[in-house]
């Protein structure tokens, strides 16, 4: 029976705990066990249990492993049933503060490294791709269009291009040092700029606000690219597009100390499925190989 094996797996108070704080924020190994102030053989041994029943995934990323709780079918009764048991547990909610604390560590830390790189950036993206002129590439699928945002604008190098055929054009960006350096890029190209801090995944724009969004290799450095593009469909209008440039798939860690990359790229499938669920149809994609770094897909979808 199902629900035996489900309430088996539930029946221990650690794993109960790691249950909830894995239904809101998906962790690595090293992050719960620091969260849990436990060791690593009896943190593994309870992610092992909640894992192999079905109510946890592992995301394995490179040599790293990250888990979440599964909410689809099944699996979110036992969700729905354990959030609402637990509101009023102290010991459980003193966990998610702790968990939520570890989060914003990590976007801090997140931040940080890109406000120290800003100055070095465009240097930095050679070391990446080499002479592969990715924003030519993108220029290619962009339409004319009234209004356009640039999501992880970085310096601006992109919003520059895409003066050429939009009339006013939004950057986004997490990193405060990475707007100042598009705001010199651009000042000198006078009005028809926006430049704002925010996330990608809470992006501060109204619903249906643009023609046109553009995410250009910002997707593997987030928590939650998924809930990044939910965002763009908030915000591009119906009929609108999308144009997403990103790694496949590849095994290169070093990309993690050096450019703060929290995921290895992604498949072409789990890329395609997310922005389906964002509420876009994907027309084209194509694929790119630069003499150095990873292969790049560039994936072209409409609003619907």
């Amino acid at each position: 029976m199902k629900s035996l094996i489900y309430f088996k797996a539930m029946a221990d108070s650690t794993r109960l705990r790691l249950y909830h704080i894995l239904l809101h924020h998906e962790m690595s190994v090293n992050e719960i066990v620091a969260l849990m102030d436990m060791g690593q053989s009896r943190i593994s041994r309870h992610l092992k249990i909640l894992t192999d029943c079905g109510l946890l995934v592992c995301r394995r990323d490179g040599v790293w492993a990250f888990y979440s709780a599964e909410k689809v079918g099944d699996t979110a009764l036992m969700a729905s049933l354990v959030e609402s048991l637990s509101m009023d547990e102290p010991l459980i909610q003193a966990d998610f503060k702790r968990a939520e604390a570890v989060i914003h560590d990590r976007r801090l830390r997140r931040q940080k490294f890109f406000d120290d790189i800003a100055p070095r950036w465009e240097h930095l993206k050679v070391d990446l791709i080499g002479d592969f002129d990715l924003n030519e590439a993108l220029m290619a699928d962009i339409q004319p269009c009234r209004m356009a945002v640039d999501l992880g604008c970085g310096t601006g190098a992109l919003m520059n291009r895409l003066a050429e055929c939009v009339e006013q054009v939004v950057g986004v960006d997490s990193s405060s040092n990475m707007l100042k350096e598009a705001e010199a890029r651009l000042q000198a190209l006078g009005g028809g700029f926006d430049l704002r801090l925010g996330e990608l995944e809470h992006l501060p724009m109204r619903d249906a606000e643009v023609d046109l969004a553009v995410i250009s290799l910002a997707l593997h450095h987030l928590d939650n690219p998924r809930l990044a593009l939910k965002e763009s469909g908030r915000v591009v209008a119906e009929g609108g597009r999308l144009l997403i440039a990103e790694f496949g798939q590849h095994a290169d860690e070093s990309l993690r100390d050096r450019f703060g990359d929290r995921w290895l790229g992604f498949s072409e499938a789990e890329l395609l499925g997310w922005i389906h669920e964002a509420g876009f149809s994907v027309e084209s994609t194509r694929h790119f190989s630069p003499a150095r770094g990873p292969a790049v897909m560039i994936c072209q979808a409409v609003r619907t």
